[in-house]
Formats: structure tokens, sequence, C-alpha cells
């Protein structure tokens, strides 16, 4: 048993675990909002920026998807300029691009006009094209009808990162697994990591991303929602000079996920994807990860079941884009169709966090909870990079609250 002891001394003040890109924007903002505040951020592997962050399809994204008043879209419209602004500054790779949303069907196109409302009610320029119009930014895509989203861009998210931790002032341990945590609300926290150290803090911040809800549940605090893991896979693009910028699909709006869309980052190449399937492992990047204990837990939590009832015939279309590339060529085709099976090539997959309730409502919106002592980010899947910046101030904000009321 980790015990905080009596008349031992603090570590730190505040005690980050997980060292992605909201981790360390929330480290770098705590020093910045308290100079002089001692902060530790534990991360279990080698270097930051490791899962979500430094496995999604570098987008900055403008917020447009998002339910207006929500988390997600302040943070995501907000966070998308000052993401901008961040990268200038330290001379990060990005590039405002602008993205198309391409309607493919006929009834596609109410929820295409849907979007161009919910993006002037979240304040952002919206440009609406007709199908010739679509040709003026992306000459091989094809659609009935689509909006220009000039706010969205691209950037290096691992290198907002490593910025972040440089500049944050920091002590980042990598390489320090957390196993055990014996939080007290009078005292605060103490935390064994894997190789037998212990650091004990006034305040404990779980930004662990994939693990959140097990951090969680380790500080004695039970949160309703669990993770669920979902796979995203990629592929690059053999003839990137197909496509200019970004193009998407209209999205489902019964699905956090946006579909398969091309991207074309700051190396200049395109990536497509991801589908979205589950993974059988908190970190399973293809079907060969598997880790039976966190396969059981996502099985036996009861929203795991609702959402295979209420989605399964979604399920059936991503699992068969998932094992068939022709079918993964077939949902490409629909937006550019000039693309064949030879121009995929498999690119790194990507494990989104997606926090379920028992019920099995996806929860649609950040989430951040507190305990006594601790702070809780239990859901931050995309656009959680573009918005870390905001993100990363309001838990620092609730940390310091929770710091100064100890």
């Amino acid at each position: 048993m980790v015990q905080v002891r009596q008349g031992v001394a603090y570590d730190c003040d505040v005690l980050v675990v997980g060292g992605g890109i909201v981790g360390l924007s929330t480290a770098h903002a705590i020093t910045r909002a308290a100079p002089g505040t001692r902060v530790t951020v534990l991360e279990k592997e080698p270097g930051p920026a490791l899962h979500q962050t430094g496995r999604n399809s570098g987008v900055i994204h403008s917020g447009i998807y998002y339910r207006p008043g929500s988390l997600k879209a302040r943070y995501a419209v907000g966070g998308a300029a000052e993401m901008v602004k961040f990268c200038a500054e330290y001379g990060i790779a990005h590039a405002v691009t602008g993205k198309l949303i391409v309607a493919t069907e006929r009834d596609e196109l109410p929820r295409l006009h849907a979007l161009v409302q919910r993006g002037r009610e979240n304040g952002i320029p919206v440009r609406e094209l007709g199908t010739a119009q679509i040709a003026e930014y992306e000459p091989e895509v094809r659609g009935l009808a689509a909006i220009h989203v000039g706010t969205t861009g691209v950037c290096d998210f691992v290198g907002v990162a490593r910025q972040l931790a440089e500049a944050s002032g920091a002590e980042i341990r990598y390489g320090a697994q957390v196993v055990r945590i014996d939080r007290r609300p009078e005292r605060g926290a103490a935390v064994r990591t894997a190789d037998g150290d212990i650091v004990r803090a006034r305040v404990l911040v779980n930004c662990a991303g994939l693990h959140c809800d097990e951090i969680a549940r380790l500080a004695g605090d039970d949160p309703e929602a669990r993770i669920v893991p979902f796979r995203g896979e990629y592929y690059g693009l053999a003839r990137p000079e197909l496509v200019r910028g970004l193009v998407y699909p209209v999205p489902d709006p019964a699905f956090p996920f946006l579909g398969v869309h091309l991207t074309r980052g700051v190396d200049g190449e395109v990536h497509i994807g991801p589908n979205a399937v589950p993974a059988l492992a908190r970190e399973g990047y293809d079907w060969g990860v598997v880790r039976p204990r966190e396969a059981a837990a996502t099985v036996a939590w009861p929203g795991s079941w609702h959402i295979a009832r209420r989605h399964w015939r979604y399920g059936i279309g991503e699992l068969r884009r998932s094992v068939s590339r022709g079918a993964f060529v077939e949902a490409v085709r629909r937006l550019l169709p000039a693309v064949t099976e030879e121009d995929l090539v498999p690119a790194p997959a990507g494990v989104r966090a997606q926090a379920v309730l028992r019920d099995g409502t996806l929860v649609d919106d950040f989430l951040i909870e507190q305990g006594p002592r601790t702070v809780h980010v239990l859901n931050a899947p995309s656009p959680a990079a573009t918005a870390s910046l905001p993100i990363g101030r309001e838990v620092a904000r609730r940390a310091l609250d929770v710091l100064a009321s100890v």
C-alpha cells in the first residue's frame, strides 16, 4: 500500500499523470498562471505525445461540428486560432489550408445545410459551394454540394507537445508508469510508479487519455463513464497530387466520428482515414494487439453492448472497410473517384479514447471532473489537440483552485 504520511515533504504541488498534449498544456498553464508552483508530469512512455496526440491526422479543427455553447465548440474555435499563433511563435510546422465538407448523396444535403447554420452560430466563416465550384478548391473531388471552412488547418502536434514540455518548467519524468495511488482528502496523493518510485503531491491531475478512467479508479474516484477504445486506420495516398488540402464527407450526427477523409499534412503527404473499429486493447493499433484484461473490461461494460445494439449496421460497414482494402477504396471514391487500390499505402493507426456511459451514450463533449485533491480529464478525444491550450488553462484553473483550498 502506498501511503501519504504526515511529516513527509511533498515532492511537488501538482502532479500531472499523462504526457500527451493535454497533460503538457496543463503543466504549462499552471506554471504560467502561478509561477513558483512545483509541477511534475509522469508519462509512462519514453517521450511525449506517443498515443492520441501523435497518432491523429494533424488537423487543426475549426469547431464547425460541435454543439454551440459546448466546451468542444468554445475551445475548438478559440483553440484553433491560438494553436496557429503558438505554432507561428515557436516555428512549429503548420498551415491554414481550409477544408471542404462534401455531400455526395441527396440525403446528405440537409445535414450539410445544418452544418452551415452550426458554423455560423459558432462564429465560423463558411462558404457554400455548388457542384461546379468544388473544382475551384479540389479539381479531382466530386460532389453534389460542399462547404468551404477557411479556418481549418494542419500542424505538427507532436512538435507542439514538445514545445509545451520544454517551456512549462515542470519536471517531466518519462518511463514512469503509475501503478498505485493513495489519495487522502486531508493530505494529498502519493503515487507509485512501476519502477518503485513514490511521488507525493498536494493535488493530482489525471490527463491519462486512453487510461484516464483507470487512473481515476486508482485514485479512489468512480467515474460514470468508461473508456471504450476505437481504432482508426489510415492509408497514405501514393498520388498526393490528387488532393490539394483537406476533404471531408458529411458526418453522421449519431456517431462522434467524422468519417473517412483526406488530409494533406504539413509534410505534403496525404493521409486517408480513419475508419472506426473496436480495439482489442487500449493501445491496440492493429488486430494483432490483444490484451485480454482490457478487452474483457470493455466487453463487461454495459455501455459497450448498448452501442453494439444501436449501431451494429454502422459497425459492420466500418469492420468491412477494416478487413477489405477494396471496401475502403469504395468509401474514398465517393469523394475522390480517381483513387485506386494501388494508390493506398498502409499507414500507422490511432486509437480514440471514447468515454461511454453505462446506458451506451457516447459522451459528446469534453468531460472534466473533480474529486477531493483530484482533477480528472475523462473525455478528451478529437478535437482535444486543437483545443489543448484552452483545455489546459481550464484544467489548470481547477487544479489551482483545489490547491488554494488545501
